[in-house]
């Protein structure tokens, strides 16, 4: 008996601990958003006071198994004690507490209030069985923490969960600030695990930007001003003009910078940690790789990277699309975002359904008073319409581009057509001993191949393969191998995928690739006779681009007719002007065809199409983007993935799109991030993911189910 209330006592200074936690962290989150703190506080407190119940506390039990249709949800047993808070509070506080884990209606799993009372007509009984044996411990609890108690009978439990079940039937269109703060507190909270206190202050920082007030001649964007009053940005520049430095002189408070994929992301974040590191700004990754590309930092910076709050946020559009679709977490999203400067650095055009998904996100973030800066060296004129009719038009946003006579000096590559690889040959051999060489290919598989065959045809010089489908730990290493090749003056030959295109600092001698859409190809373009310096101005330096496939399928991820009229645009034997990008690129896409998402967006015309308190489980279009949706483990990293925490996970992952791997009937683990097990024989350390034998066919039955065992 007393190791059972030793262990309940422990169980309650935890749950104390979590909830000054949320309150402190909520209170710092509201003082941000402009919301009452006091409230958020009371909503902080009250949120998991359901905790206490007996019915909550056994499931923590070792020996703890959860009987069949077994139903309590501990934030409807919070809501007993709503009436304790000052009834002008009380709406906010219920938004705060009710659907801080789940959906109040048409929940994934059915469990949100209103789903439950649907199925049911004893909802409330089975929350309040044993009621009196736990209420006066709730409220000692919230009498710890200065609320003004009294008694509360189960009858007035009754009445205040008919007041919650009210309040949420009444709800209309829109989204719940309320709901927004308490998710974003409880987060970061529960990912922090310990006492929060010394991370509030670090919350909301405004960055200092000042450091980007250089100048050089070098980058002419350096020279023009950024103190247009108009509110967004649409900037069109070269590669190496200076954009990025630009676009954060254009921005007055946090930020939140986009790019393309996942290697650009390292790549910029860490630029930014070392340009800011004298100063007192947060700069955050929100990526699954945060782990690994903070692996020197410390362990709230592992945590502190997929929350709120940051100074500097750096990520993908992908990771925005919840504002499109309400799926799960948007409204915290909401509260971190709303009123800051987002700088979305390319935006790719090779996809209607991505544009539209870009624009729809820009529409978002007007409403939710971001400042918002666009730029790009490859966007066709249709679609920079489109975006700045979204934005306001002229009256609202300060357009940037360089004129001709600068361009000139941008000048930097020879196109050369190609019909296969085979025809370039000889080109190999006179360069591969004195050049970088980075060949690009438009699919991992063809990486794979092609790296295997000139490993075996020079085996004396430096060679590496990088694309998406490594351990998140081994594509860190990779990308810091490439940063070594790229300093180095020894010859070298880099095989790679999209990985390269769009802010990885890196300038090679020569590129082959593989026929692309052209403002692709003008990204990939930008790691060739990169580095800018007066002696590299007006040198020239080759690109050869192979002819497209003749066959549809083998033209994926791209379009085949986009990726012919490219080609056929393109210079042979002459330089690439700069000057004359722009004209390529309208050529290939004179008018865009976009895609209409209305009918799953939740944000249509201006208004909310989706009922307070709810977000959707998962939207069928997100299927339709291509993104690294789920991640999978190799079977032997089975055991030590189940025994590592958060940071030692994360390395062991591969991220990969969901219709690449969700049908293929692997084994799926329920920790973590809940990754798919794919056979050891799907991996190699120097080639990556093995795309055929991802199978179960190839598993190594014993040994996985030994590491399951342990």
């Amino acid at each position: 008996m007393k190791r059972f209330d030793h262990l309940m006592a422990n169980r309650r200074v935890k749950l104390v601990q979590h909830l000054f936690d949320v309150a402190a962290i909520a209170m710092r989150i509201a003082e941000n958003m402009r919301l009452d703190k006091r409230t958020a506080f009371m909503g902080a407190i009250l949120h998991d006071i359901g905790k206490v119940s007996f019915l909550f506390q056994r499931t923590l039990a070792a020996d703890f198994i959860r009987p069949p249709r077994y139903l309590f949800r501990h934030e409807i047993a919070s809501l007993f004690f709503i009436s304790l808070i000052p009834e002008a509070e009380r709406g906010a506080v219920i938004d705060m507490v009710v659907a801080h884990h789940k959906s109040v209606y048409q929940d994934a799993r059915s469990r949100g209030i209103l789903d439950m009372i649907d199925k049911e007509k004893y909802c409330f009984e089975r929350h309040a069985i044993g009621f009196e044996s736990w209420v006066s411990d709730a409220l000692d609890m919230l009498g710890h923490f200065g609320f003004e108690v009294r008694p509360i009978t189960l009858a007035e439990a009754r009445r205040n969960f008919e007041m919650v079940v009210s309040h949420c039937e009444a709800k209309t269109y829109g989204y719940s600030p309320w709901k927004g703060l308490l998710m974003a507190a409880d987060h970061l909270a529960s990912g922090y695990g310990r006492d929060a206190s010394d991370i509030v202050n670090r919350l909301f920082i405004k960055p200092d930007l000042q450091y980007y007030n250089r100048k050089s001649e070098l980058y002419p964007l350096s020279d023009v001003p950024v103190t247009d009053p108009r509110r967004h940005t649409m900037l069109k520049a070269s590669t190496s003009s200076g954009k990025t430095d630009f676009l954060l002189r254009r921005c007055l408070g946090r930020v939140f910078y986009t790019l393309p994929n996942q290697a650009s992301l390292n790549a910029i974040h860490q630029r930014f940690k070392h340009d800011l590191r004298n100063t007192n700004a947060e700069i955050h990754l929100l990526h699954g790789s945060s782990a690994v590309n903070t692996k020197d930092g410390k362990l709230e910076e592992h945590i502190l990277q997929r929350h709120i709050g940051a100074s500097i946020k750096v990520l993908t559009p992908h990771q925005l699309v919840s504002l499109v679709f309400g799926t799960k977490g948007y409204e915290a999203l909401i509260a971190d975002i709303s009123g800051c400067d987002v700088i979305m650095d390319e935006i790719h055009t090779y996809s209607a359904f991505t544009q539209e998904i870009v624009i729809k996100i820009v529409e978002i973030l007007c409403s939710l008073d971001c400042r918002i800066h666009i730029a790009s060296a490859t966007m066709p004129t249709v679609l920079y319409n489109r975006l700045l009719q979204v934005l306001g038009g002229e009256q609202h946003v300060y357009q940037v581009d360089l004129p001709d006579s600068v361009l000139d000096s941008f000048n930097r590559h020879i196109i050369h057509k190609a019909n296969d690889f085979d025809q370039l040959e000889p080109v190999i051999e006179n360069a591969v001993e004195n050049s970088k060489i980075l060949i690009v290919c438009n699919r991992v598989i063809r990486a794979q191949r092609l790296f295997k065959q000139l490993k075996r045809k020079y085996p004396g010089i430096k060679k590496m393969l990088i694309h998406s489908r490594f351990k998140r730990v081994v594509r860190a290493e990779l990308e810091a191998r490439l940063e070594a090749f790229n300093k180095s003056d020894e010859p070298c030959i880099v095989v790679a995928t999209q990985v390269v295109e769009v802010s990885l600092d890196i300038s090679f001698d020569m590129m082959i690739t593989e026929a692309a859409p052209i403002d692709v190809l003008i990204q990939r373009f930008g790691r060739i006779n990169r580095t800018r310096t007066k002696e590299s101005i007006k040198q020239y330096k080759s690109v050869y681009v192979l002819a497209p496939s003749k066959v549809k399928w083998n033209a994926a991820p791209y379009d085949l007719d986009i990726i012919k009229k490219s080609y056929d645009v393109l210079p042979d034997g002459d330089i690439l002007r700069e000057r004359d990008i722009q004209g390529l690129i309208d050529k290939v896409y004179p008018d865009i065809v976009f895609a209409n998402i209305d009918l799953d967006a939740v944000f249509v015309n201006g208004r909310w199409r989706i009922r307070e308190l709810c977000h959707d489980s998962k939207s069928a279009l997100l299927e339709k983007l291509e993104i690294e949706a789920v991640t999978c483990i190799v079977e032997s990293d089975v055991a030590l993935y189940e025994s590592s925490n958060y940071a030692e996970q994360t390395k062991l992952e591969i991220p990969v799109p969901y219709a690449s791997i969700a049908h293929n009937h692997l084994r799926k683990l329920k920790t973590g991030t809940k990754p798919y097990v794919i056979p050891a024989d799907a991996y190699d350390v120097e080639l990556g993911l093995i795309k055929r034998k991802m199978k179960p066919g190839y598993y190594q039955v014993a040994p996985f189910l030994k590491s399951i065992q342990l």
